[in-house]
């Protein structure tokens, strides 16, 4: 996604925090990750929360496993021959069909929003990576003002609950899923925490 407008701004670290999950989220479902992707999710330590330990999963298989490896993953899943295992796509969770009307809400609220897609990426913008950087643009102020709290909750409500816990648990349980399961577990477990906490917040 292209920042209409950057500024520099201080947020909360708890923001910080949840906006660099987001964006880390999105960089290991956009692409197969690289060498460094894989080395800065090697060093990743969780806690022993389920959240932690799922990261810690995480880091561990990146440790094992190589770009190549990764990439064969990444394609099975997500690309294959016609169409990978998975489609991470809101209007397909949401339909059954590519390009339909959560895309076309999406593409208003972007708009509204001053975000627009990248020239070098031709995917639907509904798609889960797309989904994430744009949560992380908005705690962070990449197009614009960080979004006040309630703003986040209605992009989020409305663009990303709906279906993104379900493609997550999709992918833990997917048959070519080995590096992308715990990428599932912590998508999923993340998912659930924004909601509670959107929902807790009275925003």
């Amino acid at each position: 996604m292209n920042a209409a407008a950057v500024q520099r701004v201080e947020i909360a670290e708890e923001d910080r925090l949840r906006a660099d999950l987001y964006g880390f989220l999105s960089a290991l479902l956009a692409a197969p990750p690289d060498r460094a992707l894989l080395d800065k999710t090697a060093a990743l330590h969780g806690d022993d929360t389920e959240l932690g330990r799922a990261i810690g999963t995480l880091a561990k298989l990146a440790k094992a496993t190589t770009p190549s490896s990764t990439e064969r993953e990444f394609t099975k899943l997500f690309i294959g021959l016609g169409r990978g295992e998975l489609l991470p796509y809101a209007s397909y969770y949401l339909t059954g069909f590519l390009n339909e009307k959560p895309l076309a809400s999406l593409r208003k609220d972007m708009s509204a929003l001053r975000i627009s897609r990248a020239p070098n990426v031709y995917e639907p913008e509904d798609n889960i990576a797309s989904l994430m950087e744009m949560m992380a643009g908005l705690i962070t102020g990449r197009f614009g003002a960080p979004a006040a709290l309630a703003r986040q909750k209605e992009f989020f409500n409305r663009h990303i609950a709906p279906w993104a816990g379900h493609f997550f648990a999709d992918l833990e349980g997917a048959k070519g899923s080995v590096f992308y399961t715990p990428v599932g577990t912590v998508g999923r477990l993340f998912v659930d925490i924004e909601r509670e906490a959107f929902r807790m917040s009275g925003a």
